[in-house]
Parts: structure tokens; sequence; C-alpha cells
């Protein structure tokens, strides 16, 4: 293949180009804030199942102390309608009896379910405190979520504003290339290899090793027009600068 010198030399300002965009790309992509976001993200679903477990929980006891509430309520009216009767006229000895047994079950009653509802009150007080702490675990995370997602966009948009430049300078040197010089040099580059280098003395501009003297004899003795390969890594030679 051949081409002008001068668009030959135009590869290695697109190389270094190539370069400085892979080299973005690669920040972008290992940005220290992206490991932040996650373990924001991490802690902030942690906190909302901690604040479900809480609220679940809380729930289910508030339920049961409004049953124990019905359940006392209920042996309270109980309790109070066999007084009346106990206290009225017309009832017999054993009907009073089985009232006063009635009576001392109910009280029993009664006390085992105030017990039973005074120990889950204080369960729920604990839980109450347990959830006040989940909302405010929630609250940190969610702030700490979002400094890092600002974080992460400023930073994520300072590499974008940079890598628009570089798009830009990369167009303008593609649109001054020959399609088949620029051709060879993406067909190369696709091979995730660096696709043209200067020829400095006896090294190769793109892999940097040391070129055998023979091979470097026919590159110096090339037409300047000549597109010659580095015989290691098969990049573009630019000669002549």
């Amino acid at each position: 293949m051949k081409a002008d010198p001068t668009a030959q030399a135009k590869l290695v300002t697109l190389a270094e180009v190539d370069a400085e965009i892979g080299r973005l790309t690669h920040r972008r992509s290992t940005l220290p804030e992206l490991a932040q976001l996650d373990e924001a993200e991490q802690r902030v679903r942690a906190a909302r199942d901690a604040l479900v477990r809480a609220e679940t929980r809380a729930g289910d006891l508030d339920r049961d102390i409004a049953r124990l509430e019905r359940d006392i309520d209920g042996v309270r009216a109980r309790t109070e309608r066999d007084h009346t009767l106990l206290a009225g006229s017309g009832i017999s000895a054993k009907q009073a009896t089985e009232l006063q047994h009635e009576l001392d079950t109910l009280a029993r009653r009664q006390g085992v379910l105030e017990d039973e509802q005074l120990g889950i009150m204080e369960e729920r007080e604990a839980v109450g405190i347990e959830l006040d702490h989940a909302r405010g675990e929630l609250s940190e995370a969610e702030t700490a979520l979002g400094e890092v997602t600002a974080k992460r966009e400023s930073a994520e948009g300072d590499i974008d504003a940079t890598r628009a430049g570089r798009d830009r300078a990369r167009t303008e040197v593609v649109a001054a290339l020959p399609a088949d010089l620029l051709a060879d040099y993406e067909r190369i580059r696709a091979g995730g290899r660096v696709a043209a280098g200067q020829l400095r003395e006896s090294r190769c501009g793109a892999c940097r090793l040391e070129l055998d003297r023979t091979f470097l004899g026919q590159v110096r003795t090339a037409a300047a027009d000549e597109v010659v390969h580095c015989e290691e890594c098969g990049a573009i030679l630019v000669r002549g600068k």
C-alpha cells in the first residue's frame, strides 16, 4: 500500500488521540466513585430492609396490643355485668355462688391478659427505639448515596467533556486520511493493538521494541510513500519525522 508521507504522519496523532480516548474510557469505568456508589447503595438497601423488619415487628406488636385491649375490655364488661347481677335482688344463693366463681375467674383472666399486654408494650417500646434508629440509619444512608451520586456524576461529566474534545479531534484527523490507509489502521486497532507509531532511530513507537537491523535497512530503503509495518507488533511505522 502507498500513502502520502504527510497522511502517514497524521497516524501518529491519531494513535495518540486513540490512546487518550482509551485512557479516558478506562478511567470512567474505574472511577473510585463507582465503588463508593455500590457501597452506598448496599448500605441503603440494608437500611431499608432493617426498617421494613422493624416496621413489620412494630405492626405485629400493635395488633397484639389492640387484640389484648379488646379482650381486656370484654373481660371488664363481663365483670361489670356480673357485679351488677350480684348486687341485684332476686338471685338465688346458687346463682350468687356461680357469679362469684365467674368473677374470680374473670379477675384471674384479666390479670393474665394485662400481664401479657404489659410485656408486649415493653417489647413495643424497645422496637420503637429500634424503629427510630432504623429510620435515622436510612436517612443517613440516603444522604450519603446522594452525595456519592453527585460526585460520580461530576467526575463522569468532566471525563465526558474531555472525551468529547478528543472525539472531535479524532474526527478531524480521520477526515484528512485516505480511506485505504485509515482502513489499514482500523484493522490493526481492532485487534486491541496500538495501530501506528513513529520510527525513532531503531525503535518502533508503538511497541517500543528495538527492531532488527536487516528489517530497518529495508524500511529505510523503501519509498517514502510506501506504508510499512513493524515486524514485531504489526503497527504502521511512520517515518521521516
